[in-house]
């Protein structure tokens, strides 16, 4: 594994896995265009290091943004390797011992275990070769990201917050966005879920100052640790010994008692008092692709900054994906598999959370089954476990064909039984999930198709082309019908279509899904009509089933659409005046082949220039007939667009 962080920059030039962009460049809003338009390319892209920010630190992003880069970061040829290692320990750690021999034999594993565990040493590490305290300790020094043209302001987007539980004494390493306030203040972005949350309102109640250092940099383990599901009250940095098979050493901070890996880059100390009011933060592009909005947290104060010489700021965007995080969440599945097979649910063979399901909105799981109702213990198991309880779809199989085989799944799909195959529920949500009824609640869907007899005749599709456009219906796309069942179909906002008496007075059958997006969705790309319609659509409020069709309303809810009360967030799309700017300046980066801004195909998602999408409308930007126009008439046929 690697000692620093520039170690690890290092490896990544030999391998080919990294631009350095030695021109000036704006860590407002210039970096994150640059770096979005570098992620979305083929594969992740590469790494870039911005060496020229204005400030004394480079600035790394997109270090983990790719199978290679992930696996490189954990210290294997493929993250593969790292699931053979963890069902080797828990085989090893659960298997039977019936004699003394065998006890014996455990010695040595044990030995390795006790190996991983951090420790702590004395004096300060290279993270405290400088140290500012006092005025001197300033968060401008540092060149702190403002990502996308509507955030609140500067984000630290890949912190490791450290925090103690005062009862237990057991250390949290978690990552929590941080919104610049001033030079010396910033917000502390922890969910009502998240342990650094329990931790606050455990001081609250004790009626203490609660002690917080953030690390930035270091061994990229200690940043993939942060992100991880790791159970609550077990130590981040066993995961990254574990993955270094080495263990991190800890030094005692300068002005609190929390201890932090020796070899980071850049620790920023500090506290939050739970005694202040909270402050506004937000808003912020997140990982949702959409604006997480304005809402209170806690407030977080710098009493120290300390840095190695040499060192470089870690930074990650997040929008519309796919982004970086999309391979570290790639990396979890495969890593955690094994602990949720021999902790909770042996019967799991796999689990894929799609990227465009943005981590957690979707997940397919495939089980052996023994006995009637399997799927539903497996789904209602994995709905309690960690942050598995932000899933709102989740399909459950039994075919043992791999997770990932898209041809497979949609067989499965279009042979499940409706209703008889579904199971509807509500539970905890993600606090960004914009489409949940309330804040933190809403719906969820399972899918089981453990059942499904693929040697079933399936019904014959019928549809009309073209389709007689009504109640509210401009546009539909076949391109789905045959392989899924699936119709799309997109309306104009403020309209209120009956989807079903549309469907009879065409006489479809044989269609088992119907899906209804806002007309300026494009349907010839599937990845964005999945993220779409995982994002804006809750299976409680959204979801209705009529004679055997299952119809999602995944249109904005802006206005209140289905009765829905909150503010609805924009998408999140870069500024023209940024995209000309990069456009213009493109040859000096040095980046090789000019490539488009995403922001030009997603900035037809917005609506106004905030945010949030006006509550009211109408909503400013392409009218039906420009849309419908430019579709090209009212229909999309698979043979004309087979790609679709």
């Amino acid at each position: 594994m690697y000692k620093t962080l520039s170690e690890y920059i290092a490896a990544l030039e030999r391998a080919g896995e990294l631009v350095r962009v030695n021109v000036p460049v704006d860590p407002v809003l210039e970096i994150a265009e640059l770096t979005d338009r570098e992620a979305k390319s083929p594969g992740g892209g590469r790494a870039l290091l911005f060496e020229n920010t204005g400030t004394p630190f480079p600035v790394l992003t997109n270090m983990m943004g790719s199978d290679r880069r992930i696996a490189m970061a954990l210290g294997v040829e493929s993250v593969d390797l790292l699931t053979g290692r963890i069902e080797e320990l828990f085989a090893a750690l659960t298997s039977p011992r019936p004699d003394l021999f065998d006890k014996l034999r455990m010695l040595p594993l044990l030995g390795r275990m006790s190996r991983w565990l951090p420790r702590e040493v004395k004096g300060r590490g290279v993270c405290q070769q400088v140290v500012l305290q006092g005025d001197a300790a300033r968060l401008d020094l540092l060149p702190v990201l403002k990502c996308w043209p509507q955030d609140g302001g500067r984000f630290v987007t890949l912190p490791l917050v450290h925090t103690l539980d005062p009862d237990t004494g057991v250390r949290n390493v978690g990552m929590y966005r941080m919104q610049l306030f001033s030079p010396q203040t910033t917000g502390m972005h922890w969910h009502l879920h998240k342990t650094g949350e329990r931790h606050y309102r455990t001081y609250q109640r004790l009626g203490k100052r609660m002690p917080v250092t953030v690390c930035l940099g270091g061994d990229p383990a200690y940043t993939y640790a942060a992100t991880a599901p790791m159970p609550d009250n077990m130590d981040e940095y066993l995961l990254a010994g574990f993955l270094r098979e080495r263990p991190v050493e800890l030094v005692k901070c300068v002005t609190n008692d929390l201890r932090v890996p020796a070899d980071c880059d850049i620790v920023i100390e500090g506290y939050v008092d739970p005694s202040e009011e909270k402050v506004i933060e937000g808003p912020f592009g997140d990982h949702t692709g959409f604006y997480s909005l304005e809402d209170y947290y806690p407030l977080f104060h710098v009493t120290a900054i300390t840095h190695r010489r040499g060192a470089v700021y870690p930074a990650t965007i997040v929008g519309v994906p796919p982004q970086e995080d999309a391979y570290i969440a790639k990396a979890t599945e495969k890593i955690f598999l094994a602990p949720i097979r021999a902790a909770m649910l042996p019967e799991v063979r796999d689990l894929w959370m799609p990227e465009a399901g943005v981590a957690h909105n979707i997940a397919v799981v495939d089980i052996r089954t023994d006995y009637a109702g399997q799927a539903l213990k497996a789904a209602s198991s994995l709905w309690g476990a960690g942050q598995m309880m932000f899933n709102k779809f989740m399909v459950v199989t039994a075919s043992g064909r791999p997770v990932r085989d898209v041809a497979a799944l949609a067989d499965l799909l279009r042979r499940i039984r409706i209703p008889d195959d579904l199971m509807f529920s509500r539970g905890p949500l993600d606090v960004l999930d914009h489409a949940a009824p309330e804040t933190g609640l809403g719906g969820k869907l399972m899918f089981d198709a453990t059942g499904v007899d693929p040697a079933a005749p399936l019904e014959t599709v019928q549809l009309p082309f073209p389709f007689e456009l009504s109640d509210g219906i401009v546009r539909v796309d076949y391109a789905l019908s045959e392989s899924w069942r699936v119709l799309l179909l997109s309306a104009p906002r403020g309209v209120r279509p009956d989807v079903f008496a549309f469907l009879e007075k065409n006489r479809v059958e044989g269609i088992k899904y119907v899906i209804l997006l806002d007309e300026e969705v494009d349907t010839s790309r599937p990845g964005d009509v999945l993220w779409i319609a995982s994002s804006d659509c809750d299976p409680s409020r959204d979801v209705t089933i009529r004679d055997g069709v299952v119809l999602f309303d995944c249109r904005s809810k802006a206005g209140g659409v289905n009765g829905f009360s909150r503010r609805w967030p924009n998408v999140v799309a870069s500024s023209p005046e940024t995209i000309a700017r990069v456009d213009g300046r493109w040859n000096e980066y040095g980046l090789g082949k000019f490539m488009l801004s995403p922001s030009l195909h997603y900035s037809r998602l917005q609506y106004g220039e905030e945010a949030a999408v006006p509550a009211g409308g109408p909503f400013p930007g392409k009218t039906t007939e420009d849309t419908h126009a430019e579709s090209g008439g009212s229909c999309r046929n698979p043979k004309q667009n087979p790609s679709g």
